[in-house]
């Protein structure tokens, strides 16, 4: 399968949104399913767009953009969305795959785009991002990349949810 990652078009943000939303409703990492809080901001691509890099993997065909196989949010150092980021470092958030194109290299290849762009970007020194306990294989992206565990950063986004610590994972450049 051959990918091309770039920045989505807004005519996407809608699909993606939901690819997102599913791939987090698929693997269980809302704790209230379909009422879960959370899942608004998983579909809000727009949103997410306003204020950082929405990146989208599509399968190349020979007559452009195929279908969509995944995404992710890249945060630029000092960008808004950024959760945990520290000065000079980007975040990356929301990485989702399709399950129909998981084991392909799709959440790799998206990961690997934003190292390269915060490796491009001046001032930036690292890269930090959260994921939950139960997201081994994209642990495995992540250390195959080099990240390393930052378990003095791990946090809970909703306190009053004692089973929602993410751990933490950084990169320095």
């Amino acid at each position: 399968m051959d990918i091309v990652i770039r920045r989505a078009l807004p005519a996407q943000y809608t699909a993606l949104g939901e690819l997102t939303a599913q791939a987090y409703l698929g693997d269980g990492l809302l704790d209230f399913g379909e009422d879960d809080d959370y899942l608004g901001e998983l579909r809000d691509t727009a949103k997410r767009a306003a204020s950082a890099d929405v990146l989208v993997a599509v399968e190349a065909t020979g007559a452009g953009d195929g279908r969509l196989l995944g995404t992710v949010t890249f945060v630029p150092a000092g960008g808004p969305m950024a959760d945990i980021a520290r000065d000079g470092e980007a975040e990356i958030r929301m990485l989702a795959v399709a399950k129909e194109a998981r084991g392909h290299g799709v959440g790799t290849s998206l990961v690997r785009c934003c190292v390269d762009r915060a490796r491009a970007t001046a001032g930036c020194t690292g890269i930090a991002l959260s994921t939950q306990r139960t997201m081994h294989s994209a642990h495995r992206i992540y250390e195959r990349l080099g990240f390393t565990r930052t378990p003095a950063r791990d946090w809970n986004p909703v306190p009053h949810l004692d089973d929602l610590l993410l751990l933490t994972y950084e990169l320095t450049l």
